[in-house]
C-alpha cells in the first residue's frame, strides 16, 4: 500500500513524531510505502512531494516543527476532491493520514465525502478538539508557556509589577488554565468565562495586598466584558477566521488606571509551537502515528486517531468537529480559588 502524509494548519511540536511512528508502523507490517505532500494540502492538490524512507525520517522525533512544512492552505479554493484524486492517482496514493486541527480535519472530511480514503491524526496546541482526551503539542506549549510565567514573575517581584501573560486559545482555554496554574497566577482569563474589569482589578490589588507582584494570564481569544468579540486586528487566515492576538496589550494599561500598580504585557505568540517537543508528546505523538497506519491498513476511513485515558482508539470526523472541547466551568472554578 502506497500512503501519503501530509501536515496541516499550524506547526506544532510533535509533529515530526507523528511522521516517523506512522512510517515504521507501515515498514513493520510489509512492503508498504509512504510519501509526505509538501507544505500541507498546497502539497496534497500541486503533487508537490518528498519519499518517505528510513533515511529520511531517522531522527526526526526529537525535532521541533514538521520536515514536511505547513500552510493554511484551503485545498476547496483550489481544486477540491478532482485535483487531489487525480495527484493521488498520479502517485500511486491509496490513502493519506492528515494532520491537523479543527481546519486541516474538516478538510479531511470533505475529501473523505469525496470518496478519498483519509485517517486524521488530532494535532493542537489548544487541546480544543472534541473526540479525545488530549492532542500532543499541548504539553509542551504549558511548559513553555509555565517556563516563561516564572521568568515574568522574577521580573515582576523586582520592580513591584504586575505582569501580564497573553498565551494561545482561540475558543478554549486550556493552556491559559494549565500554565496558569502551574505558574501561581492570580488571574486567568479565558474564552469561556466572562471576566469583567472590577473582577480583575481586585484579584490583582488582592495579590498586592499580600506583598505579592501579581501575575495575569490571559487567552488570545479573551472577550473583556465590555466587548462583543476577541481581540483582532490582523485580518483574516485562508479559512476565514480572524487572526488573533494582543488582547494583553489591551489589558495591560486597564489594569494599571484601575489599582495604580505599574504594568506591563508580553505575548508569548509562536514560542509556544516552536522547539523540541516534550517526551510526553513525544511518546503520545509517535503512539498516534503508528496508531493511523495501523488503522489505514484495517481499511478504517473518515475517522480520526483518539486518546481515551491512556488507550489509542479511532473515532468519527464528526465526534471531533461537531464542537469544540472547552473548558467547563467546574474547572475553572477549581483555579478560581486561588486567584487574588
Amino acid at each position: 500500500m502506497r500512503i501519503g502524509i501530509l501536515t496541516s494548519g499550524g506547526d506544532c511540536p510533535g509533529l515530526n513524531a507523528v511522521i516517523r511512528g506512522a512510517v515504521l508502523r507501515g515498514f513493520a507490517a510489509g512492503d508498504h510505502t509512504f510519501v509526505g505532500f509538501r507544505d500541507g494540502w498546497r502539497g496534497a492538490t500541486t503533487g508537490e512531494h518528498l519519499v518517505l524512507d528510513r533515511e529520511r525520517i531517522r531522527g526526526i522525533a526529537k525535532q521541533g516543527g514538521t520536515i514536511l512544512g505547513s500552510s493554511r492552505f484551503n485545498p476547496f479554493d483550489n481544486g477540491g476532491v478532482e485535483r487531489v484524486r487525480a495527484n493521488f492517482a498520479d502517485l500511486g496514493v491509496d490513502a493519506l493520514i492528515a494532520i491537523g486541527g479543527e481546519g486541516t480535519l474538516a478538510a479531511a472530511q470533505r475529501l473523505g465525502e469525496g470518496g478519498i480514503h483519509v485517517l486524521g491524526v488530532p494535532k493542537t496546541i489548544d487541546n480544543d478538539l472534541n473526540g479525545t482526551d488530549y492532542t500532543f503539542g499541548f504539553d509542551t506549549a504549558v511548559q513553555i508557556a509555565t517556563d516563561a510565567m516564572d521568568r515574568l514573575r522574577t521580573t515582576g517581584d523586582s520592580h513591584g509589577r504586575c505582569m501580564v501573560a497573553e498565551v494561545m486559545g482561540r475558543h478554549a482555554g486550556w493552556i491559559a488554565l494549565h500554565s496558569g496554574m502551574a505558574a501561581g497566577a492570580h488571574a486567568i482569563l479565558i474564552p469561556e468565562r466572562r471576566t469583567t474589569m472590577d473582577e480583575i482589578a481586585t484579584w490583582v490589588t488582592d495579590a498586592r495586598a499580600r506583598g505579592k507582584a501579581p501575575l495575569v494570564v490571559v487567552a488570545e481569544g479573551f472577550i473583556p466584558d465590555q466587548a462583543d468579540d476577541p481581540h483582532s486586528e490582523r485580518g483574516l487566515d485562508a479559512f476565514g477566521r480572524p487572526r488573533l492576538g494582543g488582547i494583553g496589550e489591551r489589558l495591560a494599561p486597564q489594569i494599571e488606571a484601575l489599582t495604580g500598580i505599574e504594568t506591563r504585557a508580553t505575548t508569548l505568540g509562536h514560542i509556544q509551537r516552536g522547539g523540541i517537543p516534550s517526551a510526553f508528546d513525544r511518546v503520545l505523538a509517535t503512539r498516534m502515528g503508528m496508531a493511523a497506519t495501523e488503522a489505514v491498513l484495517r481499511g478504517e476511513r473518515d475517522r480520526m486517531v483518539s486518546l481515551r485515558g491512556t488507550d489509542l482508539t479511532t473515532v468519527p470526523f464528526a465526534d471531533a468537529l461537531d464542537e469544540l472541547k472547552t473548558v467547563p466551568a467546574e474547572r475553572y472554578a477549581e483555579a478560581e480559588i486561588l486567584f487574588g
